[in-house]
């Protein structure tokens, strides 16, 4: 039986409880990995359906602000929760929340390049869940392993964490 989405990130939250961390404090990220690749098989009910784009998976990489500019890793998976009011109009647009795993990471001179890659995130697969959906996630993994620093950082511990649930822009 499908879970509620609303309750998407304690699902995420238990799933590294389960490997020994607390969302706040993940400090290996292939665990990390492990629990979102078994997080993004759980059905979520209040969704659109996969081929509707409403369940989708991204890894993300880069700088930015809301991390003091310090090197970081995110997992996350993006709904499209279908909410019932307004459906009946032509302009009627889902509403999308993301629950990501945000790995932060001191300064190394390993991912000194994490800024000259071209791109910071894998985009977002929307592929169903099931054994699509693992041959998804695994050519995600190994796309990172494929970049010196970003496989330098997976093998790194972060300094922080963060697992948030949060409505996207």
């Amino acid at each position: 039986m499908p879970l509620s989405w609303r309750s998407s990130a304690e699902v995420f939250a238990r799933l590294l409880r389960q490997r020994g961390f607390e969302p706040d404090a993940v400090r290996d990220v292939e665990a990390a990995w492990d629990a979102f690749v078994e997080f993004c098989q759980i059905e979520l009910d209040g969704i659109e359906r996969p081929e509707d784009d409403g369940d989708g998976f991204i890894a993300q990489w880069g700088r930015w602000h809301w991390n003091d500019d310090r090197p970081s890793l995110s997992f996350g998976r993006q709904l499209a929760v279908t909410g019932a009011d307004g459906r009946d109009d032509p302009e009627w647009q889902p509403d999308y929340w993301t629950v990501d795993l945000r790995l932060v990471f001191a300064e190394d001179p390993a991912w000194a390049g994490l800024d000259g890659l071209g791109h910071q995130d894998t985009g977002y697969d929307f592929t169903e869940i099931g054994t699509p959906r693992a041959a998804a996630l695994a050519e995600v993994r190994r796309f990172i392993e494929s970049y010196p620093p970003l496989a330098a950082m997976w093998r790194a511990e972060p300094v922080r964490s963060e697992l948030t649930l949060e409505q996207a822009d």
